[in-house]
């Protein structure tokens, strides 16, 4: 007999999960973007886009909004909300939140740092760092990417020697998101270069700890808000309570985070798409040629239309991958599915707005030339759209 707390659990999972899919005005997704617009509102924007300034401002008011910790466990300061709850927080972040860079900051933060260290970390570096990053006072970053190891994840040349009492570190990670500001960082390193994967380790480490250097800010096409920087590590000490999870088991430590990342890091985006819809919608009903709206123009609405419909199915799959990992079900071919969805449908549908608005959305000054350039690393970062073919493809029985 199935036991009925649990069958109770997943039918309210079930039903959570289709009213997020049926209602594109949730409640709690309106709160947000509602809280967004009153209180995320930059007017130095374009300013802090051009001089790829992140403004922790921002990053505190969402900290007292209670985002950090959405889904951090109350024992650690969160708020612990279902993965439903949280999705739906975060469309509504991007859909009032004109900051592309800052909600794919908070996105990195919670969907790989934070959950790689409340599911794998021991109990005293949870206790440590969980709170902070909940609250706001510090900030995490994640990194495995080398300069000779993107897609490719699990050919890192970073090294962890063991040594009496613990560990030194030496290597460079590259494009670390949030490394510039980041006080703690998960850092995957390999202890037996000789056995590939199986000798992938993960740390967490105080950005602060001596033998770590970070890197300049490096300035990028879009997230100008979001600081990357590299991050070497030389001769970095370590003690053995800085390590997560056994010698060897960082590759299904990484794995995991990967598929949180792919399942969740773009919600945001699907909420900045649907803004970009209403926007587009409202310029092609004020703007008129020819004696009409150019929303009466079939090539003008046939583009929203498509942006209506990738939306529609980014969102389906967002939400799809959510109720399954809440249910504990396997996800990967859902969380690539929404992984590759939602990066498609944002960057085609930020083409769509520019097409629409013309030269207004060619010049820096309305914003629309940056939705565009804010999208372009959705199909790059957390898995390129060609690695979520790949899972994909293979799970589909396909040869690899």
């Amino acid at each position: 007999m199935p036991d009925t707390n649990e069958a109770a659990a997943s039918e309210s999972s079930e039903a959570i999960a289709l009213e997020a899919i049926l209602n594109a005005q949730h409640p709690e997704k309106e709160a947000v973007a509602l809280w967004a617009r009153q209180n995320l509102s930059d007017p130095a924007l374009l300013e802090r886009d051009e001089g790829c300034e992140f403004w922790r401002e921002g990053w505190n008011r969402c900290a007292e909004q209670g985002i950090q910790g959405s889904v951090i466990s109350a024992d650690f300061g969160g708020r612990e909300l279902d993965l439903i709850t949280a999705m739906l927080r975060f469309e509504g972040l991007g859909v009032g939140c004109e900051d592309a860079g800052l909600v794919f900051g908070l996105s990195a933060q919670i969907w790989t740092m934070q959950a790689t260290l409340e599911k794998f970390g021991t109990g005293e570096q949870k206790g440590r760092w969980l709170p902070a990053l909940a609250s706001g006072a510090a900030i995490g970053a994640f990194a495995i990417t080398e300069h000779e190891a993107g897609s490719d994840a699990f050919s890192i040349k970073t090294e962890a020697t063991k040594v009496d009492g613990g560990y030194v570190l030496n290597g460079t990670k590259a494009f670390v998101t949030l490394a510039p500001v980041c006080d703690v960082i998960v850092v995957f390193t390999t202890t037996n270069p000789e056995v590939g994967r199986w000798g992938i380790t993960g740390f967490l480490v105080d950005i602060n700890t001596p033998g770590i250097s970070v890197g300049p800010n490096r300035p990028k096409m879009g997230l100008r808000t979001t600081p990357f920087a590299d991050v070497t590590f030389e001769n970095c000490e370590v003690p053995q309570s800085a390590r997560i999870g056994g010698e060897g088991s960082g590759a299904a430590i990484f794995s995991s985070a990967m598929e949180s990342e792919r399942a969740f890091l773009l919600a945001g985006s699907v909420g900045q798409l649907e803004r970009h819809i209403a926007q587009t919608i409202q310029y092609a009903n004020d703007r008129v040629q020819f004696g009409q709206p150019i929303g009466t123009f079939q090539s003008v609405s046939h583009e929203i239309a498509d942006m209506k419909f990738a939306h529609e199915t980014a969102r389906l799959m967002l939400y799809k991958a959510a109720a399954l990992q809440q249910r504990g079900e396997p996800s990967m071919m859902a969380a690539a599915l929404a992984k590759l969805s939602a990066s498609e449908a944002a960057l085609a549908g930020a083409m769509s707005s520019i097409r629409v608005h013309g030269a207004r959305g060619y010049v820096s000054e309305h914003g629309v030339e940056r939705g565009l350039r804010d999208t372009v690393g959705g199909v790059i970062y957390g898995g390129s759209s060609g690695i979520q073919k790949n899972i994909i493809a293979r799970l589909l029985g396909l040869p690899s």
